[in-house]
This record gives structure tokens, sequence and C-alpha cells, in this order.
């Protein structure tokens, strides 16, 4: 069996969690607590870092931006890179802005700051950073929204990998209720449409031990 390690309120993980399920290509999930630094899945990747996808044939791919692009060669259809070259170009762009500056310019600050320093129990969550995340995340919801205004999804007229590495971000936020969607209708009214889809499903049924969800997480009419 096809086999993912990840950590579930990770959006690298969810990113491939949800390319995976778009292209109903079925998996088991193994969570691994990364800081643990287990032998085992280090050898898988030296890295240290989820997610590792292992095939059934054993084959092993690490790296949310590797996998996702593995994905789309093995399993072509349906398609998470549409259109011509510019279409895909495009969608690449905007799905390295969600995994790379997005990441971190608020996840890192809002979700990575509250859930790994608990579970690592290193330190305190940091306010000044988490400051820094809730300042940070309307400038990207407003680039959202203005996307979506002009676009039938972010990246053009098709879902595409852009529009699933931006739900994996703010599906980590939303999990803990980081994200002003009263203040950003345009990205709400986006974030509702994807949030809707079979993909999703699994994602916001996730919990964490000791860290539920914030209310209305797992509604779609929120």
């Amino acid at each position: 069996m096809r086999v993912l390690y990840h950590f579930p309120v990770h959006a690298g993980c969810r990113r491939v969690r949800l390319a995976l399920a778009e292209k109903g290509v079925a998996c088991e999930l193994q969570t691994e607590q990364v800081w643990q630094r287990r032998e085992g899945f280090l050898r898988m990747n030296p890295a240290g870092e989820v997610p590792v996808l292992v095939e059934q044939d054993g084959a092993i791919v690490p790296g949310s931006g590797v996998i996702t692009e593995y994905l789309e060669e093995a399993y072509p259809d349906p398609t998470l890179l549409p259109g011509g070259p510019l279409d895909r170009a495009e969608a690449r762009r905007l799905a390295t802005w969600f995994a790379w500056k997005f990441h971190r310019e608020v996840t890192e600050n809002l979700a990575d700051e509250k859930i790994f320093t608990r579970f690592m129990r290193t330190r305190q969550p940091d306010s000044m950073v988490i400051r820094a995340g809730h300042a940070n995340v309307h400038y990207h919801l407003d680039y959202i929204a203005w996307l979506y205004e002009r676009r039938n999804w972010l990246a053009g007229p098709d879902l595409s990998i852009a529009d699933l590495t931006a739900a994996a971000e703010l599906s980590c936020l939303d999990y803990l209720g980081d994200v002003p969607w009263d203040e950003h209708p345009g990205a709400k009214d986006w974030y509702a449409r994807i949030k809707s889809r079979p993909s999703m499903r699994a994602l916001i049924s996730d919990t964490l031990p000791g860290l539920p969800p914030q209310a209305g997480y797992a509604d779609l009419d929120f």
C-alpha cells in the first residue's frame, strides 16, 4: 500500500493530500513526529522533514513540491496543471507564491509557531511573531480576492495546484481560527468553494490531541 508520512496540520503535507485526493490516488497516512528524529524516517528522508511518499514498489519521494510534480507525471489524469505552457507556468508561479512567500510570511508565524512549539515543547510561542503573521495575512487574502475576481480559479479557468497549495496553507490557519474571513469576502468565497470539494473532507476532519480546531472549522457554510 502507498504510504504518506505526514503531520496532520502541516501545510506541505496537506498540499500533497489534496493532490492525491483530487487524482483519486489511494494512500495510507502515517503520522510522523519529525522532532523525534526517528532513525527509520531519516533513512527515507535525511532532511528529516515531512511529507514523504513511499510508493507501492518502495520508491521514496520526499518534499511537497517534488511529490506534487511527481504525481502530475505519474498520475496525469486528472491534471492539476491544465492549459498551455503559459497557463501551467502561472499555476506553478502561484503555487510557489503560497508555498514559499505566504508560508514564510504567514503560516510559519501563526500555525507553525502555535502548533510546533506546543508539540516540540522547546519554548512558548513568540507573541511578536504571531502579531506579524496576523498583520501579513491581509495582503495575501486581498491578493486571493483579486485573482478570484478575474478568474474562475486562482490561476485560470481550471482548478490547479495553485488552488490546492493556497487551500493547504489557509486550512492550517483556519484550524486555529486565524483567518479574518469577514474582512475578506472575496477570499472567503473562493475558500468556501474549494472547501466544499470532496478532496477537503479528510483535512477538515483532522484533529490534534489537546488542540482541537476552532468552532466552525469543519462547516462548509462558514
